[in-house]
């Protein structure tokens, strides 16, 4: 299939590593220039190295704090000034802290607020302008508690689920711009997130890792963690001109792990 985003640029949140660095690899290979960005700019400058030899788009990086309204507006204008234009948006933001309700204070709300629900809200606002000129794409990564709370992840299942009302109401406003967006929802895909939290299982449990991870894949019908690249090019697809009629939908890729409907 032909993505047809050969040439088109693209910004991607959170991808130093994980989810967002293997979107941006499968970008870059379908020819996208893409500016990748995190707060550690010595990951993002080995990142970019280890990129820029997939061939491809081009790719740049920024460091930046999500949390910041400066360094938002920083990361859109070096976008725009390096690249011309912003065509897709990819918004994506490490995990809150695990925990119960009891054990989170104001602090930790908001905290978890400002990295995991206002970052989207005031990225979008900066690319706005841009992507209404001749249409694009934004894809929020969210996660499979937007269908089913996990357990122990009570900031996390609180504002992921915002993300879809959010991006709901915006499909409908956006539209007429030509503008689509949409959510995707990893469920166990093997990335250090997911490695922590299973860490943090086992000491609770008091079991290995190991054993963690194999109790996991047997609620999994797929009997196996996803890799980054599977939700990458999902990813890819929902950001490119193969998608010409999908807005406002929420995707799970997780094996078939949540069994809501």
């Amino acid at each position: 299939m032909d993505y047809q985003l050969q040439g088109k640029n693209a910004i991607v949140l959170a991808s130093s590593q994980g989810l967002g660095k293997a979107i941006a690899a499968e970008l870059l290979k379908e020819g996208v220039n893409v500016l990748i960005a995190s707060r550690d700019e010595q990951k993002l400058a080995a990142v970019q190295n280890e990129l820029s030899k997939l061939g491809g788009g081009k790719v740049l990086y920024i460091a930046a704090d999500v949390k910041n309204p400066t360094d938002i507006k920083a990361m859109v204008e070096k976008a725009t000034g390096e690249f011309g234009g912003i065509d897709i948006l990819v918004n994506n933001t490490g995990g809150p802290p695990a925990g119960s309700f009891e054990q989170m204070a104001d602090d930790d709300w908001q905290h978890s607020f400002e990295l995991n629900l206002l970052s989207y809200i005031r990225i979008i606002r900066e690319c706005l302008p841009y992507l209404k000129k001749q249409g694009g794409k934004i894809i929020n990564v969210a996660s499979s508690s937007i269908k089913e709370p996990i357990p122990g992840l009570i900031l996390s299942n609180t504002f992921r689920t915002a993300i879809i009302g959010l991006s709901k109401t915006l499909a409908e406003e956006l539209a007429p711009y030509g503008i689509l967006i949409n959510t995707v929802a990893p469920g166990r895909i093997a990335t250090d997130r997911v490695r922590h939290l299973d860490e943090i299982n086992a000491q609770k449990k008091g079991v290995s890792v190991e054993q963690v991870e194999e109790s996991a894949k047997k609620s999994i019908p797929l009997g196996r963690y996803g890799k980054p690249e599977e939700f990458a090019r999902v990813v890819t697809f929902l950001a490119s001109d193969a998608n010409t009629y999908m807005t406002g939908s929420a995707f799970l890729v997780d094996g078939g792990m949540v069994k809501s409907i």
